[in-house]
């Protein structure tokens, strides 16, 4: 090819990317707040019914572990499309349930899709985007998944409104999985346009002989990727772990801690949808930061925020104001975890091998996922047998367990330069002649 080489732009795949991402994310959060409401008018206990609720968390973490091998042998394309037939499926079951345990089984293989798609998309990402754009991008991705997750209940609230019925919010999750497979048919394939864009910054016939090399290199499973990267997965992936159950116990934590204080429903509703809204505004200024200073200059104020939010939360249930206190620190830890936003993706993306990531990438989310599938657990736990405001001072010291972990390990392992790590050289020259 003749003539200056063609930068990176996100302009040729950021609709056939980030499309299909917000489509299925609404759907899904039009159906998580239905969930244990659907479960309890089918005759579950309030326990059962969040048993069944639990299940989305369950079916992910349960779909992290063969969701590599998927989408290795699929691509990330077809393994998205594949995610969004078998969502179809468990809705189907979900509307057709009889009984709560009917439902269950729906919700979970819900969940499992949830990992497949999600997966699938990180993989892409981790695989062509050049470095130096690569946290803004994840941010953006997160940031995308948080919007249709933000939108999918209110979209929610207005149908079952109008229908009287909140079996209807399974059906804004059906709509949204056909219309997101039928996006990844019709929109150009990412993974093509991101190919050519690549080639255009790079000595074609270099370039082209690394990734037939790449392309013919046999696949690697879940378990060869856990041996492989097995001393990587216990530091950093604990780390991982601990971000995960921060920012999760987050979403058990803050309800209880409000009904406690009797805030009332709807003022905690407002609170609680503000955070968020705080939270969304921040992703990209996280990846920008990621970008700019390194991994660090975002993970350590998410934690450290995170950790000094929680334990102050601690000590402020019974003082005078705790409604005001409480405010304060829900915005606190909006920010923090805004800060944060993308890093657990951009952190594995710089983890991952250069070829073949996805496997490893199953096993990171099944670190992560696994501190977020924990958290909820062991809230409840400490506040039955102690109290909730010594279960929020327990979250607050392993988020400052998990800021010491990733100070420690993050700069060996992901080091902050202008090029990657002398694991993967040749994404550094593709990222110096993308620049």
């Amino acid at each position: 090819m003749t003539g200056d080489p063609k930068p990176f732009t996100f302009r040729s795949i950021a609709l056939p990317v980030f499309l299909p991402a917000l489509l299925f994310a609404t759907g899904e959060g039009a159906i998580l707040p239905i969930i244990p409401i659907t479960a309890h008018n089918l005759g579950a206990s309030l326990a059962l019914a969040g048993l069944v609720s639990s299940m989305v968390t369950v079916g992910t973490l349960a779909g992290d572990l063969p969701s590599g091998a998927v989408v290795s042998r699929l691509g990330e394309r077809r393994s998205m499309i594949a995610a969004a037939l078998v969502a179809l499926v468990g809705i189907g079951v979900s509307l057709l349930a009889a009984n709560p345990w009917v439902l269950l089984v729906g919700v979970f293989l819900q969940g499992l899709a949830t990992a497949v798609f999600a997966l699938a998309r990180h993989a892409f990402m981790t695989t062509h985007v050049p470095l130096q754009y690569r946290a803004r991008a994840l941010s953006t991705l997160g940031g995308v998944f948080r919007g249709g997750w933000f939108l999918g209940p209110l979209v929610a609230s207005a149908v079952i409104t109008a229908t009287g019925t909140p079996q209807s919010a399974f059906w804004i999750f059906a709509a949204a999985c056909a219309l997101a497979a039928a996006s990844l048919i019709v929109l150009p394939d990412p993974e093509r346009v991101a190919g050519r864009e690549r080639a255009d910054t790079a000595d074609a016939g270099h370039r082209g002989a690394q990734r037939t090399t790449a392309a013919r290199k046999p696949r690697h499973g879940l378990f060869q990727a856990i041996r492989a990267h097995r001393a990587v997965l216990m530091r950093m992936g604990s780390g991982a772990a601990l971000v995960g159950a921060a920012r999760s116990a987050r979403i058990t934590l803050l309800p209880l801690w409000a009904l406690s204080i009797g805030l009332g429903e709807a003022n905690t509703a407002l609170v609680i949808g503000i955070a968020g809204g705080v939270e969304f505004a921040l992703f990209y200024t996280s990846g920008h930061i990621m970008d700019r200073w390194g991994r660090l200059w975002s993970v350590m104020p998410c934690l450290l925020g995170l950790g000094t939010g929680f334990l102050a939360l601690s000590f402020l249930h019974d003082v005078p104001g705790r409604a005001g206190w409480f405010v304060a620190v829900v915005l606190v830890l909006s920010v923090a975890n805004g800060l944060g936003s993308g890093i657990i993706m951009t952190l594995g993306a710089d983890l991952a091998p250069r070829t073949q990531p996805a496997s490893f990438l199953g096993a990171w989310r099944f670190a992560s996922d696994g501190g977020q599938a924990a958290a909820p657990l062991l809230v409840s736990m400490l506040t039955a047998v102690a109290s909730l405001a010594f279960a929020s001072g327990a979250i607050g010291v392993l988020a400052f367990l998990g800021a010491g972990i990733l100070a420690r390990y993050v700069p060996r392992y992901v080091p902050h330069r202008r090029r990657t790590p002398n694991r993967a050289p040749e994404l550094a020259e593709g990222t110096r002649e993308g620049a």
